[in-house]
């Protein structure tokens, strides 16, 4: 009999039971790629992280992330979430996360020994417009986008879709069917709420993601797609407010740095706290 240790974490939030839940199991080295598929399956959490040693001495440890359908070569909340999960026993301030995607820094910040916010350096998106976003529209039940439909991958791709308000929003209802059919990335629904707050909500029915509570690896390119269309300023921290309607409310920060079509690097982050341990015997 085997077994394994797994955390939850709630990522995005300093609330118990809200944010977006992870499970992240600790050692991960004797699983095969089909059992993490089976256990994210099991576990049905939006995503699902196993831990294994480094494969580069510029990392401290590497991580294979899952939905319950796929697994994912980056996604933002199960790296923060891994950070707040292994930050305290490895003592670290920061913590290098190899990923599918690269090597993803996460500094920590604590108030005595306990952790309270995370800020990890993201890959930097590739963007390109959609050529033809009706259908993804249509799917939304939307007549147009307040920006262009653009399309920015970061080992997931993202759709970015600019509603007029977040009343607009908040009032979605896709077809997901449709949408699964329109696109096989995340489609992100945002507008402005005020100052730097924004109103986001992602669906993703083909990673077995009806809809995220929190989206990491959407919140950094927001922040780009908003500042290459000149919506807010590059090196302006915008706070994006996720995952109420699905009652999981998340807080997420997110911050692009560059000028014009350059952009240099990417920030995002939040808080995490540990609700549940146990253990699964294959």
């Amino acid at each position: 009999m085997r077994r394994f240790r797994y955390v939850v974490a709630d990522v995005f939030t300093a609330e118990p039971l809200t944010g977006n839940a992870l499970a992240v199991f600790t050692d991960g080295r004797d699983l095969s790629g089909e059992e993490m598929q089976a256990l994210a399956l099991e576990l049905h959490l939006s995503e699902t992280v196993f831990v294994l040693p480094p494969r580069t001495e510029d990392a401290d440890v590497r991580i294979r992330i899952f939905t319950p359908a796929v697994e994912l070569p980056f996604a933002g909340h199960p790296t923060l979430g891994t950070a707040f999960v292994l930050g305290g026993p490895l003592s670290k301030v920061v913590l290098r996360i190899e990923t599918g995607a690269g090597i993803v820094p996460v500094t920590l910040e604590r108030e005595g020994p306990r952790i309270v916010f995370g800020r990890m350096e993201q890959p930097v998106p590739r963007w390109e417009p959609v050529s033809d976003p009706g259908a993804i529209l249509a799917a939304l039940g939307v007549e147009r986008s307040e920006l262009p439909v653009e399309r920015y991958e970061l080992g997931p791709g993202h759709v970015y879709v600019a509603l007029a308000s977040p009343a607009a929003v908040r009032g979605l209802s896709p077809d997901l069917g449709a949408l699964a059919r329109a696109t096989n990335d995340g489609v992100n629904c945002f507008a402005p709420v005020e100052g730097e707050r924004w109103k986001t909500r992602m669906f993703a029915p083909n990673h077995g993601v009806p809809e995220d509570p929190a989206t990491g690896s959407a919140a950094g390119p927001l922040a780009v797609h908003l500042a290459r269309h000149g919506r807010i300023a590059f090196g302006e921290r915008i706070e994006i407010e996720q995952g109420a309607e699905i009652d999981r409310p998340s807080t997420l920060y997110a911050t692009a740095f560059g000028d014009g079509e350059r952009v240099d690097a990417v920030e995002v982050g939040g808080s995490a706290v540990v609700v549940a341990r146990g253990e699964f015997s294959l």
